[in-house]
């Protein structure tokens, strides 16, 4: 005999087997009790959460000829002939296959003829929203006013793309996400029944993989029972048939992420690959590791929201303790969109060393959490004593540690380094802008100010044409002194930076901007 795959083996037949959708199962027994059976439903869900199991489920209650409690009795000729699909009183269609005009004018044509055996025909049409606009429209009347024996359930996964006209005429039951502990919970179950051994942890992961599926969660757990048959079924065997990846290794590139270590993440990833894990799947755990990091971080009580050992929970918290919250939010943007760019791409490990060096370099990128990478790094540059300020017209240069043997280098204390009428100026800048004429307006729009030496106010602009218009012409820069010195009302000194990109200015300059009223401690 043919082996039935476990999904398919343990589909639920009655309402009574039916787990995470409760609220669905007892409006649709009460009406079956109290004889108000609707003539449309509209069942829609995400995959796997029971939409067409709950429909069949109906289909026998309303034909049973000894229901009990609003469930079928299962014992019955008539529940015995629809759950061998072999009854003539429920007609399951594929509206993916069969969704033109043709089709649904063919059903219009037989609800006409009353069942021949039992009280309903059930029309039961999978992901109805298939159907073409026409098909739709030939629906519309029947679906409206069908006979009194005929039940159409309708089931998608997009109701979004289903017309209103239909909506309307339909109830409809939204069906949830099954919780990982009901899934976790019906998996042990059947497991017994199987007389297979299978770890808890085992078990939880693959509820949590399945997403709310419990179709998804059983292939998933049949897939690793198949590969390490007549065995005992543990975590780590279940992670390497699934291609997963061990909470210990995010923590390990959480690591190398906050020292800024692109080589160190780098290596981690070739690891991950040579271990022939899938990066797919790699990049949603990782992001949702990242998720648990910031719930631990921001809230107090995370035991009942974040699913993982107390082992695991410890380590997480104190993780979160060495992380800033806006850096979390940062990680998670970033892979958040590498999730959605990722499941069609050729090049997926390139996509995924892309974004761990945006992680680890936040020069790139010009969001506000970004920012804040950035100042932080200005920061940590400050209190090592390794930023520097160029000289005008001079590259930017970076400076090594200073031994300890040598005189320590102080850091500007910023409130003290920047003067009154600079920082005047910085808060009047598009005052300053809308006094000029083009092309200064359009060069100076595009400026940052920084602090340049002897604490002037330092103009940086992009290498070519607007750099050269105030370094190559003098009276350009004197014109711009002039009408700065008129708004600070005193006179004024400029110093005029060039720069080749934004990640340059962002590396090795202080934005007046941004930071101006932040504070640093003079260092001895």
């Amino acid at each position: 005999m043919s082996y039935t795959a476990l999904y398919r083996k343990f589909r639920p037949d009655c309402f009574e087997d039916v787990k995470g959708q409760e609220h669905i199962v007892t409006t649709l027994r009460n009406q079956i009790k109290a004889g108000r059976v609707g003539h449309a439903y509209l069942f829609c869900g995400t995959r796997g959460t029971g939409k067409t199991s709950i429909a069949k489920i109906f289909a026998k209650a309303v034909n049973c000829e000894h229901p009990v409690d609003g469930s079928p009795c299962r014992e019955c000729p008539t529940c015995k002939a629809i759950a061998a699909g072999v009854s003539m009183n429920v007609i399951e269609i594929d509206a993916a296959s069969n969704n033109g005009v043709d089709n649904i004018r063919e059903i219009v044509d037989e609800v006409s003829y009353s069942p021949t055996e039992g009280n309903y025909k059930v029309y039961i049409i999978d992901e109805v929203h298939m159907l073409s606009i026409g098909a739709f429209n030939a629906l519309l009347k029947t679906l409206e006013e069908p006979p009194s024996y005929v039940i159409f359930i309708l089931a998608t996964t997009e109701v979004h793309k289903i017309p209103i006209t239909i909506l309307s005429r339909c109830q409809r039951y939204d069906f949830r996400r099954i919780s990982i502990d009901t899934i976790t919970d019906r998996l042990r179950e059947l497991m017994e029944v199987e007389q297979i051994q299978v770890e808890d942890k085992a078990l939880r992961y693959v509820a949590k993989t399945a997403d709310g599926s419990f179709r998804d969660a059983l292939s998933l757990l049949d897939q690793c029972i198949a590969f390490h048959f007549g065995q005992e079924l543990t975590y780590d065997k279940v992670l390497d048939v699934l291609g997963a990846v061990d909470t210990g290794v995010f923590s390990r590139l959480l690591g190398f992420v906050a020292e800024r270590d692109v080589q160190g993440c780098i290596s981690l990833l070739e690891e991950i690959v040579m271990q022939g894990r899938e990066l797919t799947q790699f990049v949603t755990d990782f992001t949702w590791y990242l998720r648990n990091l910031l719930l631990a971080k921001t809230s107090d009580s995370i035991e009942d929201i974040i699913d993982v050992s107390s082992e695991n929970l410890l380590r997480l918290k104190a993780e979160a303790e060495s992380i800033e919250t806006d850096r979390v939010m940062r990680y998670i943007r970033i892979f958040s969109e590498l999730s959605g760019q990722i499941k069609y791409a050729s090049q997926k490990r390139i996509l995924i060393e892309i974004a761990l060096i945006k992680l680890c370099r936040p020069g790139m990128e010009a969001d506000a959490g970004s920012l804040a990478d950035r100042i932080r790094m200005i920061e940590e540059k400050l209190e090592k004593g390794t930023a520097l300020v160029p000289a005008e017209g001079a590259p930017a240069a970076r400076q090594e540690n200073t031994p300890a043997a040598e005189t320590p280098v102080k850091r500007a204390q910023l409130e003290k380094a920047v003067p009154e009428d600079i920082k005047r100026i910085v808060g009047s800048w598009p005052s300053v802008v809308g006094e000029t004429s083009m092309p200064m307006k359009k060069y100076l729009k595009e400026a940052r100010l920084s602090l340049g030496g002897d604490n002037r106010l330092m103009v940086v602009l992009e290498d070519g044409l607007a750099s050269d218009y105030f370094l190559k012409q003098e009276e350009n820069k004197k014109l711009l002194e002039q009408i700065i010195s008129n708004v600070a009302g005193k006179e004024i000194e400029v110093t005029i930076q060039s720069i080749r990109s934004d990640r340059d200015f962002a590396q090795d300059y202080i934005d007046l901007s941004q930071i101006i009223h932040m504070e640093i401690e003079e260092t001895e």
